[in-house]
């Protein structure tokens, strides 16, 4: 297996990764239009160059506390290949880096941790002394919830233009 680059970002006090090739771009938070009647983890809808996108706080998603947004607060915008297609993007508490892992860094989830239902972790990169916890976006992005985040921005105001 070769090495693997992921994008590191950090929700809460934890490191997440994702690979790069599911990244399309990092960038500030422009101004959401929230959307009615949404799944509580859909932040509201951005305008990145004439596209709509969806925007899903991660911190929410995961089930985490809530938080002010900073200024280190991005959004991740990553193409989501469930049946709805499109860009997603995805709020974040900061992201700090591209890293190359090694496949041996990389262990399973803690059989407790998979056992929970953190469905959404494929594994945990361990580098120098930081772990870093692997996202599987398909199933951050589940088919289901996105069919409802979809329908959600169907039924959008127009956002205003980044």
């Amino acid at each position: 297996m070769k090495n693997l680059q992921l994008v590191v970002f950090s929700v809460g006090k934890e490191l997440y990764g994702v690979g790069i090739d599911s990244v399309q771009e990092i960038v500030r938070v422009p101004d959401v239009t929230e959307v009615p009647d949404a799944p509580f983890f859909l932040e509201g809808v951005i305008n990145l160059r004439g596209k709509v996108i969806p925007v899903i706080d991660l911190r929410r998603r995961l089930r985490l506390q809530g938080k002010e947004k900073t200024k280190s607060t991005r959004v991740l915008v990553t193409e989501n290949e469930g049946s709805t297609g499109g860009l997603v993007g995805l709020l974040v508490d900061a992201v700090s880096e591209v890293r190359k892992v090694q496949p041996d860094d990389i262990e399973d989830p803690p059989e407790m941790v998979s056992a929970i239902g953190v469905e959404y972790i494929t594994g945990v990169a361990k580098i120098e002394e930081k772990l870093i916890i692997l996202l599987d976006l398909k199933r951050v992005l589940s088919v289901e919830d996105m069919k409802r985040v979809v329908s959600s921005v169907e039924r959008a105001p127009e956002p205003h233009a980044v």
